[in-house]
């Protein structure tokens, strides 16, 4: 029974960010918010929101190693595992500044968390500072709004502003029901096996809450949209760090475990510094860059175990 809620709750994200991000992107289009906006914030935000509803439900229900192992996790999955993949399909090319200035500031959201996790817990004051980071980048991104991300976020739009709600809401409804059944089936497997909640936070939920972001980056890499592949990542990324953990330590502190300071975050730095490098230094991130990524992905999975 416990496999059956993990695996319903896996489909309820994917199909609930799904719908989320197709309704969220119909509204943005119909509001006439500017491309560059709707795929830095509106897509990357809504491919969140499943990691978002599941780090509130574990924080909630006193299962903290979840909720920010959902986060760190996911933040490595997304770019060794999603854009590794992502440049498996296609090499992405990157164009521009935007994206470059962007991974900074993915780069310097996962730095503001070591002195947060230094503390031994999330409270209520690192979550209103995270949330004053985001709205800064808001804002920022809203004033460079002239560096156009192409008009197509990977995804079909609905045809009105009905439809589109309609789809939000849906996706809503899916991703609250996936999030509670995914958290209880992960839950009851690691107490079940001895596994301890953190790793099974840093892989099976981070990846199954991740699902939206790998649907709409290799839909992108196969439609040969690199920025929109990229941008889905590092938009999500920075959204993980300031607005979900920052919405979760305000709703509920969480206590932070030593493993995230001394090897999780770590990891996640090392990963921000690695693409952000890559974003520096050359055009194009190639299948072979995409396959040592992945490669790279495996070694931390089997390092987390211990």
């Amino acid at each position: 029974m416990d496999y059956l809620f993990l695996l319903a709750g896996l489909f309820g994200l994917f199909f609930g960010g799904e719908a989320l991000v197709r309704g969220s992107v119909g509204i943005a289009r119909r509001m006439a918010i500017s491309p560059l906006l709707i795929g830095l914030t509106v897509v990357g935000f809504g491919t969140s929101t499943p990691e978002l509803l599941v780090s509130v439900d574990a924080a909630w229900r006193g299962v903290p190693d979840i909720a920010l192992g959902n986060i760190v996790g996911s933040n490595i999955a997304n770019i060794l595992l999603i854009i590794g993949l992502s440049a498996l399909v296609w090499p992405i090319r990157v164009m521009g500044a935007t994206l470059r200035r962007d991974t900074t500031v993915m780069m310097a959201a996962a730095l503001a968390l070591v002195p947060i996790f230094a503390m031994g817990q999330m409270n209520r004051l690192s979550g209103v500072i995270l949330l004053a980071g985001l709205m800064t980048y808001l804002i920022w991104a809203y004033r460079q709004s002239g560096d156009a991300i192409p008009d197509d976020a990977g995804l079909p739009a609905p045809a009105s502003v009905l439809v589109s709600g309609l789809w939000v809401i849906g996706g809503l409804i899916a991703l609250m029901v996936g999030a509670r059944l995914l958290v209880d089936g992960a839950v009851s497997i690691a107490r079940s096996y001895g596994i301890s909640e953190a790793f099974i936070g840093l892989t099976i939920v981070a990846v199954g809450t991740s699902l939206p972001e790998l649907a709409t980056s290799v839909i992108a890499a196969f439609r040969r949209q690199s920025e929109i592949a990229i941008g889905n990542i590092v938009g999500s990324n920075i959204f993980n760090v300031l607005c979900i953990l920052g919405v979760t330590a305000l709703i509920a502190p969480i206590p932070v475990a030593s493993r995230f300071l001394t090897f999780d975050l770590p990891v996640m730095i090392a990963v921000s510094l690695v693409l952000t490098g890559l974003l520096l230094a050359r055009p194009v991130i190639g299948r072979g860059t995409g396959a040592g990524m992945l490669a790279g992905y495996a070694v931390y999975v089997w390092a987390a175990q211990g």
